[in-house]
């Protein structure tokens, strides 16, 4: 149940645009200290799970591991994801919030 709520909160800031995916876009944007939240699949690759790992904990930005990267892509209308960026603090607080029960 909690599983379908994030998700379905995922689905609505992306439609709000206030969602960035792919490593390389999602990093860029920690630097520029505008994520939230960073979520990543669990069937993300080791190395790309400690990159982001990494440069969360130097930024201070909370990231989650959850989701199949079909789900997350899913979740937003698109194509498999593997990182997202959540840039809008209220839904961050949210997504965090649910994806922790």
């Amino acid at each position: 149940m909690n599983e379908n709520k994030w998700l379905s909160l995922l689905g609505l800031a992306a439609r709000a645009r206030k969602i960035v995916s792919g490593e390389e876009l999602v990093i860029k944007e920690i630097r520029k200290k505008q994520v939230h939240l960073v979520i990543v699949s669990t069937d993300a690759s080791e190395a790309t799970g400690k990159k982001l790992n990494d440069k969360c904990t130097f930024y201070n930005t909370p990231i989650r591991m959850t989701g199949t990267r079909e789900l997350l892509g899913q979740a937003i209308g698109k194509r498999e994801r593997v990182v997202l960026g959540v840039i809008d603090q209220g839904f961050a607080k949210k997504l965090i919030s649910l994806i922790d029960q």
